[in-house]
């Protein structure tokens, strides 16, 4: 097994969160479309605690960033950096990817990894690039902050703890859900909401080209870890390898989602991609020669205006409501 002495903790602190406790708090029928575990229903209070400690920077050592920091609303929950600046401006391994739609996620990190969201919480809170902190000390800070602690009395029947943070930040990201884009409406029978660049971009991408082979379903991912050439070597970051060891996931990452698309630059796993047309760009090259590059990957030839299509496409896939309605 390829796992880190960081990843390894994790897995340990992840283990004992594992005892349950059961919100008194019954779940609001304005989320009953929402999946969430058994564990934990998603309640208003729940998700509006989850909040404010996404938004806190005690979570980090040294109070300098909170999860907002590499997961900004107004860029769709991304940092637009090509890799997040976690304390004392430490680079991150990886680009952030957008939170919205998490809810909905088969599996978390662009190793395809972690399965809950429960579980990714901890990931940044305890990754020395990123926010730097540990539980025990985290606990340590909020422990008497009234406020804190009384809700998670009123929530979860309990001390602020490990459990309670990441049930209720988790509840939060739960909460940003983002269905309700122009193209979503076209697809439920709006027909006249896309202009007629962005339904040839449609076209193009769903049937023309391979797109839909792994950027499919309502979220545009089949979840599935492959390489997409990016290079021909990936260098210190080789993908799921590092979790597993096997040869076969050399240089392979979780395919991203692609609603809000637009907001979200730079892109790929690094960052190394700085727009939707370079990124059209790649794929009509066929990617570098690797390989274990996904055999769907082929060149295909695309004329100016059909670039400029799918980009029009990819914007109407844009829709931040859920966070600017809140």
């Amino acid at each position: 097994m390829m796992v880190s002495k960081h990843f390894f903790s994790l897995l340990v602190t992840v283990l004992a969160l594992g005892v349950q406790c059961s919100s008194p708090v019954q779940p609001n029928t304005k989320w009953k479309n929402i999946p969430f575990p058994e564990d934990n229903p998603l309640t208003e209070a729940k998700i509006a605690f989850g909040k404010e400690l996404f938004f806190d920077k005690r979570l980090s050592a040294g109070n300098q960033i909170s999860c907002a920091s590499c997961h900004q609303p107004e860029k769709a929950f991304t940092d637009g950096l090509t890799k997040s600046r976690g304390v004392d401006g430490r680079m991150a391994m990886r680009n952030a990817p957008s939170i919205f739609n998490s809810a909905y996620f088969k599996s978390y990190m662009y190793d395809g990894e972690v399965k809950t969201l429960e579980e990714q919480v901890l990931v940044p809170l305890q990754d020395h690039r990123e926010m730097a902190g540990s539980m025990k000390e985290i606990i340590r800070k909020l422990a008497g902050d009234k406020t804190y602690q009384k809700q998670a009395h009123i929530i979860f029947n309990r001390d602020l703890d490990a459990y309670v943070i990441t049930r209720a930040i988790s509840s939060y990201e739960r909460s940003l859900v983002s269905r309700n884009s122009r193209f979503d409406q076209y697809q439920s029978g709006k027909k006249d909401v896309l202009k007629a660049n962005e339904l040839a971009g449609w076209k193009l991408f769903s049937e023309k080209l391979y797109c839909v082979k792994c950027h499919s379903g309502i979220d545009f991912t089949n979840y599935s870890v492959v390489s997409n050439g990016l290079y021909t070597s990936y260098g210190s970051d080789q993908g799921r390898y590092r979790i597993n060891g096997l040869e076969q996931e050399r240089g392979t990452f979780k395919v991203p989602g692609l609603r809000n698309v637009s907001l979200t630059a730079p892109y790929m796993h690094d960052g190394s991609i700085q727009t939707l047309r370079e990124v059209i760009l790649h794929y009509a090259s066929g990617g570098k020669n690797f390989p274990n590059k996904s055999t769907v990957i082929k060149p295909f030839l695309l004329t100016e205006s059909e670039i400029s299509q799918l980009e029009s496409f990819f914007k109407s896939l844009t829709d931040t409501s859920s966070y600017q309605a809140d």
